[in-house]
């Protein structure tokens, strides 16, 4: 039995958040997203909750390295032979969600990356590829819970992947590269230890998030969790509508995004902001203005205005500002 999401949209408060996800979605060279917070602020509920309002892809039917039909065609078929598999003489197409693809703590490097499919090499006498959750993920979201708890030679995968978007899988003389591109998105409590700094700066969003402090607010919240406990089906059945209203505006914003411009005086703003900061590098100064172009198509305009840099620098620059620590900085809470 299919258990019931809570709805993206009936999630009280945590503007922020939602947001930075939502701009990831629209442009997934932003590079993801990383949400710091106390336990039971809802980090987990929101990203697993982006499934039912992502975007429809084009897909080959039983891919498991969910290849796009369009543009890597020739992966596909080289693919067929490192799993073992022939020629097919008719490639269905299908369409479906966008994933969400959850590392659990723990995983394996082969679980990671992809291994010897060893079942396989008893039962038949043959070598063949089985692919890991690298390969589940492109084209998708890859989410981490903890990710601060991440052993480090699984996080020096996921950024060398990050980077390059490919992984290769070495296994027993078979080797075999293949697209890997996703939005990381990744969930922890700094309570429980801070995150290496080559995996900090890799995130281009961050958002601290706290406990939602009206009443009214948190009367609300817990309503509606009881009312969704009680009856999941109708409880998401009411949102449908705005779940639904929200994924249009989500594709027609991927689709109105390529034609959105800056001004030479805003994007000379942003590169103000950046040295004013004192940020290492410009992976900031570009984060910032993928994030303020995806907000501009986001509401529904063809123009970068202020107001869109302003937002897209509480998200693009905590996280990498040399002076002031996280818990100096309040400028990203989702309030």
């Amino acid at each position: 039995m299919k258990r019931s999401l809570y709805p993206f949209c009936a999630i009280v408060g945590q503007d922020m958040m939602k947001l930075a996800l939502l701009l990831n979605v629209i442009d997934p060279s932003i590079s993801g997203v990383l949400i710091r917070g106390e336990r039971g602020t809802g980090k987990s509920t929101v990203v697993r909750s982006l499934v039912d309002i992502l975007p429809s892809i084009r897909v080959i039917d039983g891919d498991p390295f969910n290849l796009s039909p369009d543009t890597e065609m020739d992966v596909y078929r080289e693919s067929r032979k490192v799993l073992g598999e022939g020629e097919e003489e008719e490639i269905h197409i299908i369409t479906r969600r966008v994933k969400v693809v959850e590392l659990p703590l723990g995983v394996t490097e082969d679980r990671v990356v992809g291994s010897l499919d060893m079942e396989y090499a008893l039962r038949k006498g043959m070598r063949r590829i089985q692919p890991g959750i690298l390969a589940d993920a492109h084209r998708g979201i890859l989410y981490v819970d903890e990710i601060n708890l991440l052993e480090d030679h699984i996080v020096d995968i996921l950024l060398d992947c990050a980077a390059m978007g490919v992984n290769t899988i070495e296994r027993e003389g078979i080797s075999f590269s293949h697209p890997s591109r996703f939005v990381l998105v990744g969930t922890m409590n700094p309570e429980e230890g801070e995150l290496r700094p080559q995996l900090l700066d890799r995130f281009g969003l961050c958002v601290n998030v706290s406990s939602v402090e009206e009443m009214e607010k948190r009367i609300e919240i817990v309503e509606r969790r009881l009312a969704f406990e009680a009856d999941p089906w109708s409880f998401c059945k009411s949102w449908e509508r705005e779940q639904n209203r929200l994924r249009e505006r989500i594709e027609k914003a991927i689709h109105l995004y390529p034609r959105v411009e800056i001004s030479r005086e805003l994007l000379v703003s942003i590169i103000s902001r950046c040295l004013e900061m004192e940020v290492d590098g410009h992976r900031a100064d570009i984060v910032m203005l993928k994030a303020a172009k995806a907000l501009a198509a986001y509401n529904g305009r063809e123009w970068v205005e202020e107001e869109d840099v302003e937002k897209a620098s509480l998200l693009a620059l905590p996280h990498r500002m040399r002076r002031s620590p996280f818990e100096e900085v309040d400028i990203t809470r989702g309030k």
